[in-house]
């Protein structure tokens, strides 16, 4: 999969390994002025182009089959279109009639007697979304205690409406969580408000057994006996293929791996922030929160969004840049997505939660429908105005984001957007 600087074989993924002499882990260390260099990843770019219509294709059935009738005339899909992540300039209609294996068209009169265009579902994507309410029925101990330590990554073990909202596709929590789990658990979970008006969502209660990272959980497999006694635990490393790793860069690399490693559900507040061993801790709250997502993967602008409540300093994200051969910044779909590298094979996610198989149907439903559109498969009556998509050519390869980026537009730093907070009533 990739090139590692030691190769030890575990589970088909390298380990860093080799310590360098002993050395002071004094806070008096300052943080290490080194910048690796990004280097395209095309497998991982492929995971992430894969599912550029997926998410909102997604929430658009869960809307739909919500419905009274599931079926929803499409001005009133459009009060949603913030939560689809959409290009501006496409048309929500466009959008929808790109997908025809899932989504069926009709006309009806709305307010004022107008004709105006509606959605239905398919009976396979009904199927699909059945299939999906019955794993997470299945499988709701496992979002719950992803949630819950979610919110013990946090301080006050308190996170806005808005910033879940943004990680629920993510941690592949129900569309609706809100209201088809919360308030099922008043025993785990509240509904407070916050200093700046806003609603957030906090724990009522610490749980031990949950306050133990992916990492340390797998140490005694994966770790050295020594290391796992002193608390020096090592992050997976690889890298793409022909990175090219100076050799300063690995030693540096190998020493900040046998820095002491800080548990992210530990108290951090007497780190000092201009130190490895700080960048480390901070690194291992981000491994930890990839290894909550069932993907292994989430849009940059969402973790830019976590500063405060994981009680961060500024520019945290940095710490992207500074460790390639942990995590991968993806700049497909218009957008910047963080993938967490030892959680691939290549394409391949080593580990899938059920919801992921099933997502993968869905997109392979997806995929099925606008290659049977392209052949003209589905007829449309004379009048029915379909509109031509920009964003998408024959294939359906996406056109936003060209085979080669520029270094100098890759990393940047998001603006908060957590003023927009919807808003529930308590």
């Amino acid at each position: 999969m990739a090139q590692c600087l030691v190769i030890v074989k575990v589970g088909g993924f390298g380990f860093l390994r080799g310590c360098l002499q002993e050395f002071n882990y004094q806070q008096t260390r300052g943080l290490v002025n080194v910048r690796l260099k990004w280097v395209k990843d095309r497998a991982l770019d492929f995971v992430v182009a894969s599912e550029r219509d997926l998410k909102a294709a997604s929430i658009l059935v869960s809307i739909i089959s919500s419905s009274p009738q599931c079926c929803i005339p499409v001005y009133r899909l459009t009060c949603h279109r913030g939560q689809l992540g959409l290009p501006h300039d496409l048309k929500l209609a466009t959008f929808i009639r790109r997908y025809p294996s899932v989504f069926v068209e009709s006309y009806d009169f709305w307010g004022g007697g107008a004709r105006v265009p509606c959605f239905s579902l398919t009976p396979e994507a009904l199927q699909l979304h059945q299939e999906e309410l019955n794993v997470l029925k299945q499988n709701q101990l496992d979002f719950i205690n992803r949630l819950r330590k979610l919110l013990m990554l946090t301080q006050g073990w308190t996170l806005p409406l808005q910033t879940l909202d943004q990680l629920k596709w993510d941690l592949g929590l129900p569309y609706d969580y809100i209201h088809s789990v919360i308030p099922h658990h008043r025993d785990l979970f509240s509904f407070v408000h916050l200093p700046d008006d806003r609603v957030g969502l906090k724990l009522l209660s610490w749980e031990k057994d949950l306050a133990v990272s992916h990492l340390q959980r797998n140490s005694a497999r994966q770790q050295k006996e020594e290391d796992v006694r002193s608390g020096c635990l090592a992050f997976p490393v690889g890298f793409t293929r022909g990175f090219g790793l100076k050799r300063k860069c690995m030693e540096w690399l190998k020493e900040w791996q046998t820095l002491p490693y800080t548990s992210p559900y530990s108290d951090a507040s007497h780190l000092d922030p201009r130190t490895d061993v700080s960048e480390k801790r901070i690194v291992g709250v981000f491994h930890e929160l990839l290894h909550l997502t069932i993907n292994k993967k989430t849009e940059r602008k969402n973790v830019s969004n976590l500063r405060k409540p994981l009680a961060l300093p500024q520019k945290f994200t940095k710490v992207f840049e500074r460790h390639p051969g942990i995590f991968y910044i993806s700049n497909k779909c218009a957008t910047q997505t963080v993938v967490l590298r030892e959680a691939y094979d290549r394409q391949k996610l080593l580990q899938k939660h059920p919801t992921v198989e099933l997502r993968e149907n869905f997109a392979k439903l997806l995929r099925k429908g606008f290659l049977d559109r392209s052949k003209g498969l589905y007829k449309k009556n004379k009048g029915d105005g379909i509109d031509v998509d920009p964003h998408v050519d024959g294939i359906g390869n996406n056109q936003f984001s060209s085979e080669e980026e520029s270094d100098n537009n890759l990393f940047y730093e998001y603006d908060s957007d957590e003023q927009h907070e919807p808003r529930i009533h308590l």
